[in-house]
């Protein structure tokens, strides 16, 4: 397969059409098959286009970010573990059991971890109550 920029010498028109081979291109344009999609015109012809290149430099900088994502990755996951293994999660009630805790002087034998929106943490640091954002990864997330 080999793309081609077309160019409507009428309407002056540019897009982009996928053929065969170049042979196949060529026949169909001997055939007058090729036409404009705006105007209908067979007044079309091939664009000077550039030959995509694969920079090999690129190419190694898009591994070594991969390489770099997937150990933080490894990473979060393993902050994860721990802290599913050490705390309580309280789900969408995280803002509500840190007041309880702060407020109450309730002791408990685990911390807690769970979800809550920005604004709730900054009123919670606010009020003194010290959280921290840890990111999250889902086990299904890619």
């Amino acid at each position: 397969m080999i793309k081609y920029k077309l160019v409507c010498k009428e309407c002056n028109k540019s897009f982009d059409s996928w053929f065969a081979s170049s042979k196949e291109y060529e026949k169909l344009k001997k055939l007058n098959h090729i036409n404009c999609y705006n105007c209908n015109s067979l007044e079309v012809d091939k664009s000077v286009m550039s030959p995509n290149i694969v920079n090999s430099k690129k190419v190694k900088l898009e591994k070594l970010h991969t390489k770099k994502h997937e150990k933080i990755k490894k990473i979060i996951k393993e902050y994860q573990k721990f802290i599913k293994k050490n705390f309580e999660y309280v789900g969408e009630n995280f803002a509500y059991e840190a007041r309880s805790i702060h407020y109450k002087n309730k002791k408990k034998s685990k911390g807690i971890y769970g979800k809550t929106s920005l604004k709730e943490i900054k009123e919670l640091n606010e009020e003194g109550i010290q959280t921290d954002v840890v990111p999250w990864i889902n086990d299904q997330d890619n």
